[in-house]
């Protein structure tokens, strides 16, 4: 029995949108699947890209955090594929757990880190007529950049006229300190 998910419509973003494609090449054909998937997404939705490499998927949150500030949102695009030796379970949690703890830190982040058993499901998941989970992540980072703008609302803040006394340590009005 196949098993149905429900998909949120891609979002179009209104406001100037530049998003950071941050991707390991490990597995170049991989790769070049998931960028394409995600340029994709993101010009649909009217926002802006560049695209960065960085050797590996451990890499992929140390290089979001150092260009934190400078873009709206952010794309992890990287493979890893299940091997001989304990290896894989480290990049898989530690690159997940980066980019979860940058997200709690307020960045909008889409995580498209691939963890496969075997390349035939790195390849159905990375290509842009298949799953295409380059093109999701760029939509999940536009939608939490969504939810971000919407909650976050410019701070008011009330300057006192020249005319208000202000008081600071006792009463300025008696000479009193």
């Amino acid at each position: 029995m196949a098993v149905e998910h429900d998909q949120m419509a891609a979002p179009k973003m209104e406001a100037p949108t530049t998003v950071l494609i941050v991707m390991s090449p490990y597995y170049a054909a991989i790769s070049a699947e998931q960028v394409a998937g995600a340029r994709a997404a993101i010009e649909a939705a009217g926002a802006s890209h560049e695209t960065i490499a960085v050797p590996g998927a451990l890499e992929i949150p140390t290089a979001i955090k150092l260009a934190a500030g400078r873009y709206d949102a952010f794309v992890a695009l990287g493979c890893v594929v299940r091997g001989e030796t304990t290896h894989y379970e480290t990049v898989c949690n530690d690159s997940s757990r980066g980019l979860t703890l940058l997200g709690l830190e307020g960045l909008c982040i889409g995580n498209g880190i691939l963890t496969v058993e075997n390349m035939a499901q790195a390849t159905a998941r990375a290509e842009v007529a298949g799953q295409n989970k380059g093109g999701g992540a760029a939509e999940a980072a536009l939608h939490l950049l969504a939810i971000k703008r919407r909650f976050t609302k410019p701070v008011k803040t009330r300057i006192a006229p020249a005319s208000d006394p202000v008081l600071m340590a006792g009463n300025l009005d008696k000479g009193t300190a």
